[in-house]
């Protein structure tokens, strides 16, 4: 039953794996159950999705992978009190850069983060990801609705 089940698991992680280095070798039975899956996640979840690959696209360099800056020019993200307390601020930060003294984790940062660009869409999934990796969990989904309601 064991041998059953690693065989199982392997074969899925495989599967996964030729899936993203060669989707056209996956059956049309696979891929189907594959597209299930992804249709099965939450709308945070997707949106986090998305926020990752905005995170590692603008955000990596300075918050880096652990989302714990570099404790000098780029403030954490990793439970961050400033991310947690001041949302508006945050989505304001991320959606027209942020520059001026900030008090994170009770410790002053006096950067400049430019503005990135990025769309209403990007903004709430960026921010949906930032709240809900590391240790950081949010109760309360960010919307586009929400981003597009704040104004510079």
């Amino acid at each position: 039953m064991l041998f059953t089940k690693i065989n199982i698991g392997l074969s899925l992680l495989l599967l996964g794996g030729l899936y993203f280095s060669n989707p056209t070798i996956l059956t049309d039975s696979t891929k189907e159950y594959l597209s299930i899956k992804q249709q099965q996640q939450t709308p945070l979840q997707k949106s986090m999705a998305r926020g990752k690959d905005v995170y590692t696209d603008f955000c990596i360099q300075c918050h880096l992978a652990t989302g714990k800056g570099n404790g000098t020019t780029f403030p954490p993200l990793d439970g961050s009190d400033w991310l947690k307390k001041k949302r508006t601020e945050s989505i304001h930060a991320i959606k027209y850069g942020q520059k001026g003294e900030i008090v994170v984790n009770g410790k002053k940062y006096n950067g400049i983060m430019p503005p990135m660009g990025l769309s209403d869409e990007e903004v709430a999934d960026v921010m949906n990801y930032i709240s809900n990796s590391w240790t950081n969990k949010s109760k309360k989904m960010v919307t586009t609705k929400e981003v597009a309601l704040v104004k510079p």
